[in-house]
């Protein structure tokens, strides 16, 4: 015996909308990074940096980079970000819909939630609670962002011990450890309200 196959109209992830751009306040900003210019230079540049390519793994050419970028754009599963702190770029964001994501499947997700992988920049900027600060305006500005979502969730590698700090002190909590081929994830989620935390 066959099953029919899913209506489109009953998918969650064919009906919500693509990733927003994060609502922050000064000295934070952000704006939908672009896939050539300065701002491909800034995130291929940074992407070879020893202490955001030891988790990321995407040292890849600039070709690649513009690709990668490009093939965001013209998506709607994840939105590449470039923050800055003051009016000088920070870091490089991307953020998803976990029903488009690896993620889905691995806690029990809700169709409006929100993911976000995020790199500083210049390691000489890291260690200095720039991270945690920014996380939580990242987590409170894609609430506003979009009303529907109730919580913001990231999966930094279990080993990445300063991710895992940066996280905890803006808010996220530590709910599982998600498995991955290339890493072992811990899963974070910053709730709405209380009561938006997984079950």
């Amino acid at each position: 015996m066959t099953s029919a196959p899913r209506s489109v109209d009953h998918d969650p992830a064919a009906t919500v909308p693509g990733p927003p751009l994060p609502l922050l306040a000064a000295p934070w900003s952000a704006r939908v990074a672009r896939a050539e210019g300065a701002d491909l230079d800034l995130v291929h540049g940074w992407m070879r940096s020893p202490h955001i390519d030891a988790f990321w793994h995407q040292a890849w050419p600039r070709e690649r980079w513009y690709e990668e970028i490009a093939g965001h754009l013209a998506g709607d599963a994840i939105l590449p970000v470039l923050i800055d702190l003051d009016g000088r770029p920070l870091a490089y964001i991307e953020v998803y819909r976990v029903v488009r994501d690896r993620l889905a499947g691995q806690y029990a997700e809700l169709p409006h939630d929100l993911g976000v992988h995020i790199a500083i920049g210049e390691a000489g900027r890291t260690g200095k609670g720039l991270g945690r600060s920014l996380l939580r305006a990242l987590a409170e500005g894609l609430l506003a962002a979009d009303p529907a979502c109730t919580r913001v969730v990231a999966e930094p590698d279990v080993t990445n011990g300063p991710s895992l700090k940066a996280f905890a002190a803006a808010g996220f909590r530590h709910v599982g450890e998600v498995t991955f081929p290339d890493k072992t994830a811990a899963l974070m989620v910053h709730p709405r309200h209380e009561e938006d935390m997984p079950r």
